[in-house]
């Protein structure tokens, strides 16, 4: 019996540790599961952003990290600065040791170095860089702390009261924290104060130095109508998304937090996106221009865009197969085209890209582009086959030219071109 105590002492005493052990981390899991929990729910929201409108929101008030959308508010902060006077768009500002030492992404600046205020908003709007964030923070605020409390302040000001910000880039702390309901207002606001910086948001390439960084906002490639506003991911938050969509003078602003991946926060973003506009067209909101169209003409028109959304999400709920969409297009008659001059929004080796700029162009001006017929034309090339996006019908040049510049000044590229007899 004697010589079994000391056995028995010692296997109680690992037991003890064991149990310690396990408790700890039971403790350190029930800390650390609800930041992480909170961060990565789904939560979404979309608004009517002419009347304010809620037209889709799903715990639009539950509390996310931001992640890179914290960027926006540098920005709101920046432009600010910019309308105040306080700094111009070639203003220097000197990179630190701090903001050097950043974590990606970033554009790798080292310390001593400087760069312009505009320079710093396309690095922002672009590459989503952390330490051009820093940058910008410590410029305006001397320290990034006093410029998070800084951005807090407008925050609330804003009408943003479940946003707290602890830095500028949107890099994780466990004190940084918004809602869909908060970043929402944030873009409205942005819009509001500060519209005549707005157009940065569509920015998709940025050259600085050697390199050229692209949008990480890929709605603005594949989703027409959108003209910003900014992408988001850390671990913690998953993908988020604040999009801007004008179609037709019918702006939407919606938010997407919590996805999986990129493309599911895309994905997902658009679906909702399609039922607003649907919604809003289905309640005789939305009065689309009509362009013609001409019988040679293979371009999907817009009423047979929003139908064929409207009955795949028909199908989706109950029956498989895809819609024919040929079926949809023959069902609207076409007009025969005339000669004349034209406008040309873009070249395309993908048919469906032309087809959506030409339609997008046409919503954008409607009381200019009214009387012209949309047409995508095809043309061989060296490098295989190219898609022309066209607008046709005008009655010269000078008709031609104070279209595009109609449309340029919306941000759409656009040249006059003679058409010839070529409908």
């Amino acid at each position: 019996m004697a010589k079994s105590t000391p056995s028995r002492s010692s296997d109680r005493m690992r037991s003890f540790a064991f149990a310690l052990m396990c408790l700890t981390v039971l403790l350190c899991a029930t800390v650390l599961a609800p930041a992480s929990a909170v961060a990565r729910t789904y939560t979404a929201m979309v608004i009517d952003g002419d009347t304010g409108e809620v037209l889709h929101e799903y715990r639009a008030d539950h509390k996310v990290y931001p992640a890179s959308l914290t960027k926006i508010m540098t920005l709101y902060m920046l432009f600010d600065a910019l309308d105040h006077g306080k700094v111009s768009l070639s203003t220097p500002m000197k990179v630190s040791k701090r903001a050097w030492g950043q974590a990606p992404s970033k554009l790798g600046l080292k310390p001593g170095e400087s760069i312009s205020v505009k320079d710093a908003i396309l690095a922002l709007v672009t590459k989503s860089a952390n330490d051009i964030a820093v940058v910008v923070a410590e410029h305006l605020g001397g320290t990034e702390i006093k410029f998070a409390q800084m951005m807090t302040s407008e925050a609330r000001r804003i009408g943003m009261t479940r946003t707290t910000f602890r830095n500028a880039s949107g890099l994780p702390n466990r004190g940084q924290m918004t809602t869909a309901r908060d970043m929402i207002k944030m873009a409205v606001a942005l819009r509001k104060n500060y519209g005549d910086y707005y157009h940065y948001f569509s920015t998709q390439k940025f050259r600085f130095g050697n390199r050229t960084y692209g949008n990480h906002n890929n709605l603005l490639a594949s989703y027409y109508g959108t003209d910003g506003i900014k992408t988001g991911y850390i671990n913690a938050s998953g993908f988020n998304l604040v999009a801007s969509v004008n179609r037709n003078g019918k702006r939407l602003i919606a938010a997407v937090f919590g996805g999986r991946t990129a493309r599911t926060r895309d994905d997902q973003m658009k679906k909702l996106l399609d039922r607003a506009y649907l919604k809003l067209k289905e309640d005789g909101e939305i009065m689309p221009p009509r362009p013609r169209f001409s019988p040679d003409d293979k371009i999907l028109p817009a009423d047979a865009q929003l139908l064929i959304a409207k009955l795949e999400s028909q199908r989706e709920a109950e029956q498989p197969g895809r819609v024919d969409t040929q079926t949809v297009v023959s069902r609207i008659k076409p007009e025969t085209a005339t000669d004349g001059w034209a406008i040309q929004v873009g070249a395309f080796s993908d048919q469906r890209r032309a087809q959506e700029a030409v339609l997008a162009a046409a919503r954008t001006a409607p009381d200019v582009l009214r009387l012209t017929r949309a047409a995508v034309e095809q043309q061989a090339s060296g490098t295989g086959v190219v898609y022309r996006a066209r607008l046709l019908g005008f009655e010269g040049e000078t008709a031609a030219r104070a279209a595009c510049a109609a449309l340029r000044r919306e941000k759409v590229a656009c040249i006059p071109v003679n058409a010839g007899g070529a409908g």
